[in-house]
């Protein structure tokens, strides 16, 4: 019999462009690693960043579900080369990009439970979905579904109230609603309806996997208080939607053993457990170590916050989702689109594309940066929904321009820190002297940048050494479900080392920035009043 110590953890994540794995040993460190690359890897699918784009109907994006299922046979492969002991593997979890949908064909449940493992997976499960394209996060085209969604229960603040969001485009809910209408004889002929995450599970379990409670409130179906299906919205996407969808479980929840096929064909042990996938945000979180009091601050292409809510509170232009780690709280999320892109396009302006004389203008101007704030749009923002630059000096007034690049500089840096404190507040969150914050992304190796996080969230600011954050999260995900509820959360990750402080607020930066932040509510709220009379 496999002792713990000798038991290894196996973590995947299906993302946009590639599908990666890593396996953990008992100490979480990595042991093994390989990725299928998408475009690269499987060509005949013909995909540009992972995804197709429909030239005949803009807004429709796509991936083809084969190629998903493809790309799990060739990483198997992979791993086998990387000289894998799959009979160590005592656990699997997974993660993958969140709003998808998987349209499993009828009789598709006894194929996977009927896998003949001298074949590959993709030969025998060729014929197993009614809809071939999958609908992908990225598609924009349900908004007439996003509004009958709103409709069924009153409008876009009644929907935020039950499902965590108000009708969105990139949500399962419509595209489930969109198909219903558009493709009835596919729908009809659908067994069962998965999420990416749900499908990836599915194929290691060997039937249909339930969905995760997280990613079920990521749909504009569920209700977040009850954490059950919602049935007057179920009933305006499609017809017997609960019995295609399945009733979703919790995170870390034991789904059963490892499916025969890969006993067979791979040696996996067979008392390997499946723990029930999620999104790739939820499995980051975990990979992260997110705990009550901390926020975490993404900082890549577009920038994100993730805030653990104690009580789900209404925010139409953010999301409120459950707890992956603590049952009884929430998650809220708020995402900018403007995030490095904008920081990247004013260092170029102000320092010759130079990072390091970039944070020299920075670290030159003060706290505070004379009264002057800053707001830069690259593209049309979500929060608050402006685009273009918006410059106010001291006195209240909006100017063409900084007097000098320093100047400039630090009121972008400032202002976008600032938007992310005032949405943050008004999700509910309290800043106290309990508060973290933890960086990560891209520009979260920027110490100047991070400081004047520090100082505007009057919080400290910690980095967490986590590379591939999804799919080390869904090892983590496979251990603590394997172990709990005998284990917990906090005693199964405790060897992990600690996030490292990285800096620490200046005294004085409370009295700086409570009134900046005041400030830039009252520009936001006479920018979009400006906006709504053009």
């Amino acid at each position: 019999m496999l002792s713990i110590s000798e038991s290894t953890y196996l973590g995947l994540d299906l993302s946009t462009q590639q599908l990666k794995a890593v396996v953990l040993d008992d100490k979480f460190e990595v042991i093994h690693e390989a990725t299928v690359h998408f475009d690269n890897d499987l060509p005949e699918f013909r995909t540009h960043g992972g995804v197709i784009h429909e030239k005949t109907n803009p807004g429709v994006v796509t991936a083809p579900t084969l190629m998903w299922v493809k790309a799990v046979d060739m990483l198997i492969d992979r791993l086998t080369v990387c000289g894998v002991d799959y009979s160590k593997i005592a656990a699997i979890s997974g993660a993958a990009q969140q709003h998808g949908s998987v349209y499993w064909n009828n009789g598709a449940e006894n194929v996977l439970q009927n896998l003949n493992p001298s074949l590959f997976l993709h030969q025998q499960l060729a014929c197993s979905f009614s809809v071939n394209q999958s609908p992908t996060w990225m598609d924009s085209s349900t908004s007439k579904q996003c509004k009958l969604l709103e409709d069924t229960v009153g409008g876009p603040i009644e929907l935020a109230e039950i499902t965590g969001s108000r009708g969105y485009e990139r949500f399962t809910g419509t595209q489930i609603a969109k198909i219903a209408t558009t493709r009835q004889e596919a729908y009809k002929s659908t067994e069962r309806i998965s999420l990416i995450s749900s499908f990836l599970c599915s194929l290691f379990l060997g039937k249909i996997a339930p969905i995760d409670l997280v990613e079920a409130s990521g749909m504009n179906l569920m209700d977040i208080k009850t954490k059950k299906w919602n049935q007057q919205l179920l009933d305006a996407c499609g017809a017997n939607l609960e019995q295609k969808l399945g009733q979703p479980v919790p995170s870390n929840t034991k789904l059963g053993t490892i499916s025969s096929y890969y006993i067979e064909r791979w040696n996996f042990d067979p008392k390997c457990q499946i723990i029930v996938f999620t999104g790739d945000n939820s499995a980051s979180l975990v990979g992260i170590r997110l705990n009550k009091g901390w926020i975490a601050v993404s900082l890549g292409t577009s920038d994100t916050i993730f805030l653990w809510l104690n009580e789900p509170h209404v925010v139409l232009d953010g999301h409120v989702f459950c707890n992956p780690v603590d049952k009884d709280s929430y998650i809220g999320l708020l995402c900018f689109k403007n995030g490095s892109l904008a920081r990247e396009r004013i260092r170029n302006n102000c320092s010759e594309g130079s990072w390091e004389l970039f944070n020299q203008l920075l670290d030159s101007t003060p706290r505070g940066n004379f009264g002057n704030i800053g707001l830069y749009y690259n593209v049309q923002e979500i929060i608050p929904f402006l685009c273009g630059d918006y410059r106010f000096n001291k006195a209240g007034d909006r100017i063409m321009k900084f007097t000098s690049l320093e100047v400039e500089v630090r009121a972008l840096i400032e202002g976008q820190f600032i938007a992310k404190r005032a949405y943050a507040e008004d999700f509910g969150f309290i800043f106290d002297k309990d508060t973290k914050i933890l960086a990560t992304g891209g520009a979260s190796c920027n110490k100047a940048i991070l400081q004047v996080m520090a100082d505007v969230f009057n919080a400290p600011v910690y980095v967490a050494d986590v590379i591939n954050s999804a799919a080390v999260g869904s090892a983590y995900q496979a251990k603590i479900g394997l172990l709990e509820p005998e284990s917990t959360f906090e005693e199964i990750i405790s060897s992990l080392p600690a996030p490292k402080l990285v800096c620490t607020p200046y005294p004085d930066a409370m009295e700086i920035y409570e009134p900046m932040v005041q400030r830039y509510r009252n520009i936001v709220a006479t920018l979009t009043e400006e906006r709504k009379t053009l």
